[in-house]
């Protein structure tokens, strides 16, 4: 997983790893979650992605948009950020 670069200094979003129609975000409390296309949207994926990318602003995103609206709650071992 790619680390977040958090520019704000006050994101609970840790790493994130960018798939073509999905992305993961691994929060601070150790919990991963996969936003795709069929549950979360391609709009909101795809501003996701943007976001993630430019270090700043996915955290409240997630919260103001999405909230719930992930496919999977995954499990995940030691993750490995780059």
């Amino acid at each position: 997983m790619k680390r977040y670069k958090n520019l704000n200094g006050n994101s609970s979003v840790i790493a994130y790893e960018i798939s073509p129609a999905y992305i993961d975000v691994l929060f601070e409390d150790k919990s991963l979650y996969r936003y795709n296309y069929l549950v979360t949207g391609i709009a909101h994926v795809e501003q996701m992605k943007l976001l993630a990318q430019q270090g700043k602003g996915l955290c409240t995103y997630i919260n103001k948009f999405v909230r719930k609206k992930y496919s999977n709650k995954l499990k995940h071992a030691n993750v490995s950020l780059t």
